[in-house]
């Protein structure tokens, strides 16, 4: 059987990790899941970026492009990120992964259903990106990338869904956010192979550098939190086991 196109490879790829975000969403609105679950989830997939971007994203980055490439785009990618997620917390989005009370009311306090998405997809295509750059080497995508994206959008779309449907929130607007995301992260993947193919190495490893720098501000901002809400003592325990999780696949494969 003939293998598929780069680009059709990372799309693919990138829309089965955002695939995770409609299935924790249709967990989360059609089931009562407990609000700790939901954080020892958050927690698991906290620890499994954090080792994703470790010895996948950076280690991949300073080996094609050097270190000061890498420490450049590492440290533009969370100032962005800080920085866009900061405009979107005041347009009522900063509880937009929280499962309780504190997700924002619709139409209440200045929450803004726009800013919620916008918020979902700042967190998301950060992630998708790295799945098509990482095709770029010709050997087959990072497959501990791929599970860590999705483990950690599980409980995103859980967690999210979960509070949109307290906040009153109908259905289609829930779906519909977390469907155009999975179809945002097949495009961002998509992209992140075809924009980048011709780039030099530099440039290559800038752009997975901010990826990394973005996903890493995007775990301490929203996800550790509801993580440490709900578990507390347990939070770092189940962390550093997602870590482990990650960095034995990544060792494996």
């Amino acid at each position: 059987m003939e293998q598929l196109p780069g680009w059709m490879q990372a799309g693919g790829w990138g829309a089965l990790a955002g695939s995770a975000l409609l299935l924790g969403a249709a967990i989360g609105w059609h089931w009562q899941v407990p609000q700790r679950l939901v954080a020892a989830v958050m927690a698991f997939g906290s620890g499994v970026l954090i080792s994703a971007l470790s010895f996948e994203m950076m280690d991949e980055a300073v080996a094609t492009g050097g270190l000061p490439a890498t420490a450049v785009g590492f440290l533009c990618g969370a100032a962005l990120y800080t920085g866009a997620n900061w405009l979107l917390a005041r347009r009522g989005a900063r509880h937009r992964k929280r499962s309780g009370q504190r997700h924002p009311p619709a139409g209440e306090g200045g929450a803004d259903g726009a800013a919620i998405a916008i918020g979902a997809l700042l967190d998301g295509i950060p992630e998708s990106i790295v799945i098509g750059v990482s095709l770029l080497g010709g050997g087959g995508v990072s497959v501990a990338v791929v599970v860590a994206v999705f483990l950690s959008n599980l409980p995103e779309g859980l967690s999210s869904a979960a509070g949109m449907k307290r906040a009153g929130r109908p259905a289609r607007f829930v779906f519909g956010v977390w469907a155009a995301i999975a179809l945002a992260s097949g495009l961002a993947a998509l992209l992140g192979y075809t924009v980048f193919h011709r780039f030099a190495p530099e440039v290559l490893a800038a752009t997975t550098a901010v990826a990394a720098g973005g996903v890493l501000a995007m775990v301490v901002d929203t996800m550790i939190p509801e993580a440490f809400e709900e578990t507390h003592d347990f939070a770092g325990l189940i962390t550093v086991v997602g870590f482990l999780a990650a960095f034995a696949l990544s060792k494996a494969a």
